[in-house]
């Protein structure tokens, strides 16, 4: 798969030639083909988090970063999404924040997409967290979630009220 050229990702990204560059030889020396698939992506991320089960939050991670939703990321999507989560502007990576968690992306978070988004981090984490999490955990943090963010009291949270309620 042949990357797009580096001038058009260099006025894409906050990168600097050089960390482009950099970037795209680290890619290309874990993916030689130059496409990730999911189960790829999922078995790299899970080497950083080897206490537990890490596989549900790559899947929305492996989502968020799939900006053209054709299943495997490319260079691009890597260097784009890096991009905005190290050099973005704070509404920037809220906007990325709030696309990882609207799993269906009809425009709002609802109290079920953040308990499954939650629920993988507490898998994620696995033996780390202490003391070990009750059952029940991440529904009681869905609810403190939607109790500070849902403004409005519909159910479901906006990009709006995320952005209005983390800016605070």
């Amino acid at each position: 798969h042949q990357p797009e050229g580096l001038e058009q990702l260099l006025a894409r990204t906050k990168f600097t030639k050089k960390e482009l560059q950099s970037l795209y030889r680290g890619f290309k020396n874990e993916c030689p083909s130059g496409l990730v698939d999911e189960e790829t992506f999922k078995l790299i991320y899970s080497q950083f988090f080897p206490q537990g089960d890490a596989s549900a939050y790559a899947h929305f991670l492996f989502d968020a970063f799939d900006a053209d939703r054709n299943g495997a990321l490319c260079f691009q999507d890597f260097a784009v999404g890096l991009s905005v989560l190290l050099r973005g502007s704070v509404q920037q990576k809220l906007k990325w924040a709030f696309d990882l968690y609207d799993i269906n992306k009809d425009g709002c978070i609802s109290k079920e997409e953040m308990l499954e988004i939650v629920t993988s981090i507490y898998d994620m984490m696995g033996r780390c967290t202490h003391p070990p999490p009750r059952a029940g955990v991440p529904a009681q943090h869905v609810e403190l979630f939607f109790q500070k963010m849902d403004r409005n009291g519909d159910g479901v949270v906006t990009f709006e009220e995320f952005l209005e309620t983390c800016q605070k």
